[in-house]
Order: structure tokens, then sequence, then C-alpha cells
């Protein structure tokens, strides 16, 4: 007379184990594809700096002297992080050029910040596309740190009150950059926050 409880007990452990398991598996899934969603080098390249203060720094220009994020009060600033090695870096450094030049008389400043470079690899680099705006070497990689950028290229949008009014990670195209830097300029009010990414054209930092 004791078998069928057995059995019946057997099967409903057996079911309960299933059941389980199958709820255990479907929330490992559902935790992968958020983190998968969320949590890209790209998404996290700066992403924790929009609508805050710009972090200070001070560094060594290409060619020359110190250079501070002070020297900048109460003007627009694109910030670029770039690289010599960093193909993106050289699909987006002609039109930043141009895009400077078009807006220097506006008050905005474009300033690059190169990573992982010596001093002469990026005279050469700004040599071969004649870079006129200011670039400064991030020597020792305390910028990059502070500023959370995990891959290049990176540029950051920094009001006339230092906030980050937005980022965009990977190349960035000529009309997008314009779009961004004549809001930078021309925005009054709140500031806008704009955030973006190209997800082929960003190279992670090793």
């Amino acid at each position: 007379m004791r078998l069928p409880v057995q059995k019946n007990s057997k099967k409903l452990k057996a079911t309960v184990i299933f059941l389980l398991a199958m709820l255990i598996a479907g929330f490992t899934i559902f935790l992968a594809i958020g983190v998968m969603g969320t949590t890209t080098a790209t998404s996290r390249s700066g992403k924790e700096l929009v609508g805050k203060k710009a972090p200070s720094f001070v560094a060594p220009k290409v060619g020359g002297q110190l250079v501070s994020l002070e020297n900048y009060k109460n003007k627009p600033l694109v910030l670029n992080f770039w690289a010599s090695w960093c193909p993106p870096c050289r699909d987006e450094t002609p039109g930043m050029e141009r895009i400077w030049r078009k807006y220097e008389d506006q008050g905005v400043v474009i300033l690059g910040i190169n990573v992982q470079d010596g001093e002469k690899e990026a005279e050469r680099y700004i040599s071969e596309f004649g870079v006129t705006f200011s670039n400064a070497l991030d020597l020792d990689g305390s910028i990059t740190v502070d500023y959370g950028v995990t891959g290049l290229p990176v540029t950051f949008f920094i009001d006339n009150d230092s906030v980050v009014t937005g980022r965009w990670v990977g190349s960035i195209s000529e009309d997008r950059l314009d779009n961004w830097v004549s809001n930078l300029i021309f925005s009054t009010g709140a500031a806008v926050e704009l955030d973006g990414e190209n997800l082929d054209g960003y190279r992670s930092l090793d």
C-alpha cells in the first residue's frame, strides 16, 4: 500500500527540481541579455559623466606648455580622445579639423587628448592630417581614467559651466559633430543631454 505514495513523492520531487532548474536557467538568460544590452564597452565609456562637472586635469600640450581644463572656463569645449594607432580616429580627424575651422571664431574650443602614444607619434599624426586645434598628451593615463574612457575615439561636449552635456563613443560623422557643436555653442537655457555611440568605429583599450 505504501509503494504508490513513494512513487508519487518521487514524481513530485522530480517535477519541483525540473521547474526550479528551468526557473534558474530562464533568470540567467534574462540577466545575460540585460548585461549585454547595457554594459558594452562603448556604453560604459564615460557615460556616467553626462550631466556632471567635467573632471579637471593638467597635461603637456603637444609641442610645448602645459594645458588645463581651467584654461577653457566659460568656453564651450569639445574634448576628443584619440591615438595614432586607432583607425576610427583617423576616419574622424579630418572632419574634426574642418569643424574646428568652421566654428573657431564662434568661441568653441576643440582639444584633443592623445592616449597611449609618445610625443613624436602624436606630432606625426597631427602633421599628417594638418591638425591646427590644440592637443594634449595623457602620458600617465590619468585623464583617460578620470573620464572613464575604455576605448577610442571618445568625444565629450562640455558647456560654459564645465558640465558634460553629451558624449559620443566611436568615430563621429562630420554632420553629427557639426550639429552637436552648433548646439553646444548656441543652446540657451538648460543643457541638452546628448549621448550616442558608433559600434563599428571603436577600438577598445588594452
